[in-house]
């Protein structure tokens, strides 16, 4: 039993060490950063303007849109992680396929520009 607890030895230090780490980045900060934050910081935020009339004031869609643009066009792009890690592996017909999907999210992307989607002005 003990040889058992000797192999969870360097999980139990690793986690220690990683526990010290985090609680060092979270106290550092209360001790060094300034404390006394002028109005400005403290001002409430809302999506790019200042609060101003009523919340419920509707504002330009094309905020949404580029936002959802973004998560679209990132998301695809977190597909070329696993397979240019496993490209070895997968064969050519992996590649094939992927320079396929490559080429509809370029198109969609010139889509998206020619329809002025990607512009704030």
């Amino acid at each position: 039993m003990n040889g058992l607890l000797l192999d969870y030895l360097p999980i139990l230090i690793f986690a220690g060490i990683a526990l010290v780490i985090a609680l060092v980045f979270l106290v550092l900060p209360l001790i060094l950063a300034p404390s006394s934050p002028d109005p400005e910081k403290v001002s409430t935020y809302e999506c790019g303007f200042n609060a101003f009339d009523d919340s419920r004031m509707k504002f330009d869609v094309r905020f949404y849109l580029v936002a959802i643009l973004f998560i679209v066009f990132d998301l695809e792009v977190a597909f070329l992680f696993p397979w240019a890690v496993t490209l070895g592996e997968v064969g050519p017909y992996a590649f094939w396929s992927m320079l396929v999907f490559l080429a509809e999210l370029g198109i969609g992307y010139v889509y998206a520009w020619k329809v002025g989607a990607l512009e704030w002005g």
